[in-house]
């Protein structure tokens, strides 16, 4: 399975006929395997680089993705090539804690086995020691439990992936990580990576057309700092905590989501043209967590489907 693969297992025959009659989907056995991979990563637009820590070669992570009652059997393997110990800790299980979150020596593999109990939009990181080192050098993703009831959501004609960290310039300075002295607010593990505004260097931005409802997932994954979420010139539709969709609010506009957290905001423009959304605590969104969401009529219908969920 490619890394810059969304990982999602096929509804079977049966699964898709009762999809048809809206009936909640079957649940089905899921093996989601990830690598841990220790590489240098850019973390601007310019290119600089970053030794990193990463789950598959990248950050954010694979997107992960599930229906609610699925039993899902993760491998986590840690390369031969690894200097580190490292593990994955998904807040979407539970388990024990002690033996499935256990760190994996480079060169072996560790299964073990949940049922995806809660829908909802779920933060996956590393959880070996310091934590908070491993999450720092881009050790973190998202795993998405979608509602096995197909209309416990109004269809999204669109589906965006955003995870929110912070950037330090010496992630091997504990100290300074443990300060939070960062010098980056980011999305998707690059400063302002789809906002060619405040960043000439930035060549991507999120697309809609206006009238469709654009989900954004999101998942702060710190380590430290919180996020006031917005979006500049809109209002969240709905947004649903945990993104669960018995957490539903409506007519938001923004949502505090701490460090370790996620949550599920619609956005809905009843006009063409941009809006931003952006981390609203300004020493953030200025060092780079703000996204460029255009709304125009020729939006690129490839965008926010299929494997530009999470736009790399």
């Amino acid at each position: 399975m490619g890394a810059s693969t969304t990982m999602r297992v096929a509804l079977g025959a049966a699964s898709a006929l009762a999809l048809i009659f809206a009936h909640p989907a079957a649940a089905k056995d899921v093996t989601l395997k990830l690598t841990a991979q220790e590489l240098d990563l850019p973390i601007d637009n310019k290119g600089t680089m970053q030794a990193s820590w990463t789950f598959g070669g990248q950050a954010p992570g694979p997107l992960l993705r599930v229906t609610e009652g699925d039993r899902v059997t993760i491998e986590l393997t840690n390369d031969a090539k690894n200097k580190n110990s490292h593990s994955i800790d998904l807040h979407a299980a539970r388990i024990d804690v002690v033996k499935d979150f256990e760190p994996v020596k480079p060169g072996e593999t560790r299964t073990f086995t949940f049922i995806a109990k809660y829908p909802g939009a779920f933060y996956y990181h590393c959880g070996a020691d310091p934590m908070y080192q491993h999450i720092a050098r881009g050790m973190f993703g998202v795993i998405l439990v979608d509602p096995k009831d197909p209309n416990a959501l109004p269809k999204a004609d669109r589906e965006y992936v955003l995870v929110q960290s912070e950037i330090y310039p010496n992630p091997d300075d504990l100290h300074s990580i443990m300060k939070s002295e960062w010098s980056n607010v980011v999305f998707n593990h690059t400063a302002f990576k789809y906002d060619p505004v405040h960043d000439p260097e930035a060549t991507k931005m999120l697309v809609a057309k206006p009238g469709e409802r654009v989900r954004v997932y999101f998942v702060n994954a710190g380590p430290n700092e919180f996020s006031s979420f917005h979006p500049i010139g809109g209002i969240w539709d709905s947004v649903y905590l945990s993104g669960n969709p018995a957490n539903r609010r409506s007519g938001l506009q923004s949502l505090v989501v701490g460090p370790g957290d996620g949550a599920t905001f619609d956005l809905v423009s009843p006009v063409p043209g941009a809006n931003v959304i952006v981390d609203h605590a300004m020493p953030h969104a200025h060092t780079g967590a703000m996204a460029v969401i255009m709304f125009s009529d020729d939006a690129d219908p490839a965008m926010g489907r299929g494997d530009n969920i999470l736009v790399r």
